[in-house]
């Protein structure tokens, strides 16, 4: 058996001549949450019903806890949320919550109460009468009180209010620590950049690259916005100029610091500040840079 919490081997999924997801290998460890990027159509849903057992690939393999994705096994082990939640209209939230408990197996009935009272749902309202927000609130409390050892969530946040937003947050980072393992795809980047260490940047199906967000920041670079006389930033190795106006500069540096530091301390600099690149420069960054 596989020691990663979910795996995935060379995964491919096609349909007819389109290649939905195409050779995807990840692994998410115990206790981690990784961020899976990318635009619409990437291949990032079509990836996670893959590791669901919802589709059947074409080739390759997917696992969870060593256990083959869609199997009796898996499907105990894992938990999911979907961006667009689709519920029984007629069932009360309680009665929704319970049923989709059912379906997993085990649910933690103290921490699904307490999910409760922090999403703030009404549990006595019929679904019909719910917001897009209360259905999704429903999908999550759902998921997180099954404790399950694999989360997969899908734009888990649409329709939650900023409030909610930190409710949900501060699940995944309890969930993180009882050895949880995650998978979070989400549009809203400051979300991943808070609760990840690692992204997957996936782009026509295929995976860009898989690495921790520090990582990704020494590839595009920091921006430094500089004034003053000094010589020409741009010819140093690593340099490139972003924008000038007059004696003002804003460069970005890939690589060490120290050649661009000697060249300001030789000259006259009036001002100086860096600029550290959040996620979504780094995303439309390595994003672009990677079209070819």
């Amino acid at each position: 058996m596989s020691g990663h919490a979910l795996e995935a081997v060379r995964l491919t999924k096609h349909f007819g001549p389109t290649k939905a997801v195409d050779a995807l290998t990840l692994a998410v460890e115990a206790g981690e949450v990784v961020g899976f990027l990318g635009p619409n159509g990437a291949g990032k849903t079509t990836t996670l019903r893959l590791l669901l057992g919802l589709l059947r690939p074409t080739s390759g393999s997917a696992s969870i806890l060593g256990h083959r994705a869609g199997s009796a096994e898996a499907r105990r082990a894992v938990a999911y949320v979907p961006g667009e939640v689709a519920l029984w209209p007629q069932l009360t939230g309680l009665e929704a919550i319970s049923l989709l408990g059912s379906l997993h197996g085990e649910v933690d009935t103290v921490y699904r109460d307490d999910l409760v009272a922090s999403f703030a749902l009404d549990p006595a309202k019929r679904i019909r009468a719910y917001s897009k927000g209360n259905r999704q609130k429903v999908a999550l409390i759902s998921a997180f009180s099954t404790r399950a050892p694999v989360l997969l969530l899908d734009e888990p946040t649409a329709g939650l209010d900023p409030l909610m937003e930190r409710v949900f947050r501060e699940c995944v980072l309890e969930a993180q620590r009882r050895g949880q393992a995650i998978l979070l795809s989400s549009h809203i980047l400051a979300e991943v950049q808070h609760l990840c260490e690692r992204v997957a940047m996936i782009r026509e199906g295929r995976l860009v690259t898989v690495s921790a967000i520090d990582e990704l920041r020494d590839v595009v670079g920091v921006e430094i916005d500089v004034a003053g006389d000094f010589d020409d930033l741009g010819s140093i190795p690593g340099v490139s100029v972003v924008s000038s106006d007059g004696d003002e500069v804003r460069i970005r540096v890939v690589g060490p610091l120290e050649p661009v530091l000697a060249v300001l301390a030789r000259g006259r600099v009036t001002s100086l500040r860096t600029h550290e690149s959040s996620l979504e420069e780094i995303f439309l960054s390595y994003y672009d840079d990677s079209r070819g």
